[in-house]
This record gives C-alpha cells, sequence and structure tokens, in this order.
C-alpha cells in the first residue's frame, strides 16, 4: 500500500493506494507548528479508519509547498512507518516534459496535478486546481507542462473582504438566489462568487485561445471544484484525487521496480 500525502498551505490530504483504488482519502488542517509526532498521530488515525496497520505501508510519496512542514513529513515517514519517502520535486523524473523558465521554482503539487493530466487524461489538458490558491496547469498537444497561471483562492478573496471591512461579515460561499443582491449578505456572495467564476471563466478562456485546440480538456480538482463545475463552462470533469493521483504516478516511476 502507498501512503500519498499532498501538504498544502490549508489543508493536507492524504491517500491510500491499495493496488488499484484509493482505499482512503482524507483531509486535515494544515497547522505548522505541529510536531511530528502529533502528525504521527494524524497518520494513524487515518490508517486506523481505512483498519490499517503502519507496518502494511509499503511506500510514501509527499508533495509539499510549506517547507516548514517537508522535514517533519520525513522524519515521520522514516520513524513511524519505516519507509524512505519519496519527495517529489522537479530533479526527479516524472514522464514528461517540463518546459517552463525555472522548474525549480514550480510547487510540487502543480507538477503532480501535471503528470496525472498526462497518464489519466492526455494532452492537451488544463488543470483548475481549487486550494488556497487557484492554480491553472497546462499541458501542451505534444504532452510537455508548458506552466499555467496562479490566482488568489476564493476565501483568501473572501477573507480580505472580511478583514478590511469593518461592517462586512462572513458568507458562504455560494451563488446567492439573484445576481443583485438585496441585502448585504447576497450582495457579497454575489460579487464573491460570481466574480470568481468570471475570474476562472477569463483565465481559462485565454490559456484555451493560447492553445489552439478544440480538444483541450478541462480538468477540476481541489476542494471546491464541485461548487464551481456546475457555473463554469468550461470544466469538462471534476477529479477530486488528481494531485494523489500524480503522486502515486511518478512513485510508481521512481520506486517500482
Amino acid at each position: 500500500m502507498l501512503l500519498a500525502i499532498d501538504i498544502g498551505n490549508t489543508n493536507i490530504h492524504l491517500g491510500l493506494w491499495d493496488g488499484d483504488a484509493w482505499r482512503l482519502s482524507w483531509r486535515a488542517r494544515t497547522v505548522t507548528d505541529k510536531m511530528t509526532d502529533e502528525y504521527a498521530v494524524l497518520v494513524r488515525n487515518f490508517l486506523a479508519t481505512a483498519e490499517v496497520a503502519t507496518d502494511r505501508i509499503d511506500g510514501v510519496a509527499v508533495s509539499s509547498v510549506v517547507p516548514a512542514l517537508t522535514p517533519s513529513f520525513q522524519d515521520l515517514a522514516r520513524r513511524y512507518l519505516a519507509c524512505e519517502p519519496l519527495m517529489v520535486n522537479s530533479y526527479i523524473p516524472m514522464g514528461i516534459g517540463i518546459q517552463i523558465d525555472l522548474p525549480e521554482q514550480a510547487g510540487a503539487d502543480r507538477l503532480c496535478n501535471a503528470v496525472a493530466l498526462s497518464q489519466l487524461f492526455g494532452a492537451p489538458a488544463v488543470s483548475v486546481d481549487f486550494g488556497t490558491s487557484t492554480n491553472f496547469d497546462v499541458l501542451s498537444a505534444e504532452g510537455s507542462y508548458i506552466g499555467g497561471a496562479l490566482a488568489p483562492g476564493i476565501r483568501l478573496a473572501h477573507d480580505a473582504l472580511v478583514n478590511r471591512a469593518a461592517r462586512l461579515h462572513k458568507v458562504e460561499l455560494m451563488p446567492p438566489p439573484n445576481p443583485i443582491g438585496s441585502n448585504t449578505i447576497h450582495a457579497m456572495q454575489s460579487g464573491i462568487f460570481w466574480g470568481y467564476v468570471g475570474l476562472i471563466e477569463g483565465v481559462l478562456q485565454r490559456i484555451l485561445d493560447q492553445l489552439g485546440d478544440d480538444e483541450t480538456l478541462v480538468v477540476a480538482t481541489g476542494g471546491l471544484a464541485e461548487v464551481f463545475v456546475r457555473h463554469v463552462s468550461q470544466i469538462d470533469i471534476v477529479a477530486p484525487e488528481l494531485t494523489l493521483d500524480g503522486l502515486r504516478l511518478i512513485y510508481q516511476l521512481n520506486c517500482d521496480k
């Protein structure tokens, strides 16, 4: 069994791959000042949910965009799972071309998404990952990762507005009954939600225009993907485990000999 761990700025996404399917997928809040032992308890509880003992884990693959937690999860894998973890970065074999200016600056999660796009959906393709930031990552028709776009996530936009406006309060991130809000809550929901839909559609359309290929597939992933798929016309499919799939495919390429 493979334990895949995607460490993001807001959430840590854990997946347990059991040969041919994800047996379990779990999310926990990212807390940068937690110690290795505390995260070990979280991982053990995650495995216990699937009734899996730690000694049944054959491998660990980690993508991290939180440098403060990267050593903690390396230590966790070694001490508690007796595994040398595969840490995803641009220097290890990916199975795809990486044609960007500075590959070492690409987030591990973005590389995982590109690999999963290539292996599971083909090229050309675009992934939209709804996380702390919203990441647009692009595979060319030749199957190479050629970059993309980064935008603040909708929760960041919401929190920034609430924190800077004394009379505005948190609202649920969902479309209001009508675009013209007749009260403050609905007005905020309209501006935040429909404004964000406009951002996604606008960025996607410019990416698709540059690619110039009518067969380009758009794949959404991340915690809020299901919310937006009904409202963004360019999204073709939702793949909740896209990043974890990239992790396991990279692990298989590098470690399954």
